[in-house]
């Protein structure tokens, strides 16, 4: 698929990982809609960057827990383009619980977010991109999906749910949708990780270095413009983490 002139749907694109891929899909003058929460200021702003690129950018303000909110931000996407290509459901939380601390509450707001969003997003999503032939959906899990890690029970839990979800709804979406994942490993470290904990995560990345935004956003852009041969897989771009 070549993106000139396609509509393209990202999740959660106000800012970090997700703004990064609005940006390097724009660049393929790709129209963008992208979905917000709380980030009002940063959307504006990536709102400004995405039209430095000569393309239009549709902000929308939702809850992607609720399904009425998904509802209505997928009809902007219809009313506005007429037509949806390309989903990427980037938006996610990642809430440190230690087990001793956990609850149903903090259960609820990982899944809820992280995975309920992302079907939602897919179930409402494909049925406008069927109307035009088809599409491509991309999820992003996470190399913990799979190997997962001490005090982020449920977010763990949620990305393995997300390499499931791609890998059935590629199955009930093909031939006309494909569907993947790209699995980010340690690309971006939150705000609160101290340099001495950013040290440790590199010794054991084999690769010996973190990852970037970009290097998630030039996986999807491959998904898309690379190949129109995979559907069903989960792409690991952990720095060789999954192995370490």
């Amino acid at each position: 698929m070549e993106l000139a002139g396609r509509v393209v749907l990202v999740t959660g694109a106000a800012r970090r990982v997700g703004q990064a891929i609005a940006l390097t899909l724009a660049k393929r003058q790709a129209h963008i809609a992208f979905s917000y929460r709380t980030s009002v200021k940063e959307a504006r702003a990536t709102v400004r960057l995405l039209e430095a690129y000569g393309i239009t950018a549709l902000p929308i303000r939702a809850d992607l827990s609720s399904e009425s909110d998904v509802k209505r931000m997928i009809a902007c996407v219809a009313r506005r383009f007429g037509r949806l290509d390309v989903l990427v459901n980037s938006a996610a939380n990642f809430d440190r619980v230690p087990f001793e601390r956990l609850t149903a509450r903090a259960w609820d707001r990982a899944l809820d977010t992280n995975l309920r969003g992302p079907f939602l997003c897919a179930l409402y999503g494909s049925r406008l991109m069927r109307r035009h032939g088809g599409g491509k959906i991309i999820n992003l899990a996470d190399w913990a999906g799979v190997r997962p890690y001490r005090d982020y029970l449920p977010y763990c839990v949620s990305k393995a749910g997300v390499i499931g979800l791609t890998k059935a709804l590629a199955k009930e979406l093909a031939p006309t949708i494909q569907v993947t994942a790209v699995a980010p490993g340690p690309v971006l470290p939150p705000s609160t990780m101290s340099a001495a904990a950013r040290a440790r995560v590199v010794q054991r990345v084999p690769l010996k270095r973190w990852g970037t935004p970009q290097d998630i956003a030039n996986t999807v852009l491959f998904l898309i413009e690379g190949t129109d041969f995979m559907t069903g897989s989960t792409v690991f771009v952990d720095g060789g983490q999954l192995i370490a």
